[in-house]
């Protein structure tokens, strides 16, 4: 099925750009590995290059790059990831991300237990968004 059609809830709420970058990676997966669960990773992973998970949508990142391991991989595995937070930015960003989402006692988080609060609050948005 064509990207478009399978484009998740948050891309549908984030910049064209982010969309068809999803999309173009989701559809050449789908040549390459076929329908499933490994295009979605593959697409997912092409977008945490140029965007992170803010709230319930995806938001351009000032600089290009991996935002965590499995990014980094160009035809990632199962496993864990930083669920689009873009983990490899310095503190100072992922603070602010932090306090845009609200994030209570961020000013004595470390990077990891940053990243940690925003993939929570990333979820709790995105429910909301989606009307749970």
């Amino acid at each position: 099925m064509p990207g478009r059609e399978e484009l998740p809830s948050t891309l549908e709420r984030s910049p064209k750009e982010a969309q068809k970058t999803w999309i173009k990676a989701h559809d050449s997966a789908v040549e390459t590995y076929g329908e499933g669960e490994r295009a979605h990773r593959t697409a997912y992973s092409a977008l945490k290059h140029s965007f992170e998970k803010v709230g319930d949508h995806w938001e351009k990142k000032e600089k290009r790059g991996p935002s965590d391991a499995q990014a980094r991989k160009s035809t990632p595995k199962r496993g864990k990831t930083a669920e689009g937070v873009n983990a490899s930015a310095s503190k100072h960003h992922l603070y602010e991300t932090a306090a845009r989402l609200e994030v209570r006692g961020r000013s004595e988080m470390s990077k990891d237990e940053l990243v940690d609060a925003i993939q929570k609050a990333n979820r709790r948005v995105t429910a909301r968004a989606r009307g749970r």
